[in-house]
């Protein structure tokens, strides 16, 4: 009887640290942010900057590249942005993680 109860416990946490890992690791922003975003890049044109570590999703950028602030006008205040291998980056500042990439 304590076996059927001890999997259920068991599958129970697993199937949260997977729902917790991946929330972690995905970042999106609306249609209307990331259009927000691509338009001030495009007004600004921040010079773009060549690495050659990966430049994806969850690969930290490192200290050299310099993270920009965007606009309150966004809305995506808690992230930073970088301009890396000309590819537009939102990143999460305290870690330099790359939470995602702007097409």
């Amino acid at each position: 009887m304590r076996y059927p109860v001890l999997i259920s416990l068991v599958a129970a946490l697993t199937c949260s640290a997977a729902i917790a890992q991946t929330s972690t690791t995905t970042t999106t922003i609306t249609t209307d942010q990331q259009s927000k975003v691509r338009t001030y890049i495009m007004k600004e044109h921040p010079a773009s900057v060549k690495v050659t570590e990966s430049v994806a999703v969850g690969a930290a950028l490192p200290s050299s590249v310099t993270l920009h602030t965007l606009p309150s006008d966004v809305g995506v205040t808690q992230y930073r942005f970088a301009v890396v291998n000309d590819k537009t980056v939102l990143v999460e500042p305290s870690s330099r993680k790359i939470v995602q990439i702007i097409e």
